[in-house]
């Protein structure tokens, strides 16, 4: 999360990727909660870009600096 934070104020675009395999696809909430908690943490130096999107067994988010 620290270079997560370093990265985005430096000024740069972040994409956060939660990778699923096997069985995981059936708990996709956890993922979105996941993804959910990454955004609480970096809500005061990001705003969310692009909402979680599955793209096959990848979802994703994408954050920009505020």
């Amino acid at each position: 999360m620290n270079k997560a934070q370093k990265f985005i104020l430096n000024g740069a675009k972040l994409k956060i990727t939660v990778m699923f395999r096997g069985r995981e696809m059936t708990r996709k909430e956890a993922g979105i909660a996941l993804l959910k908690r990454v955004t609480d943490i970096l809500e005061d130096v990001a705003k969310i870009d692009k909402d979680a999107t599955m793209e096959g067994r990848r979802m994703s988010i994408i954050l920009s600096p505020r």
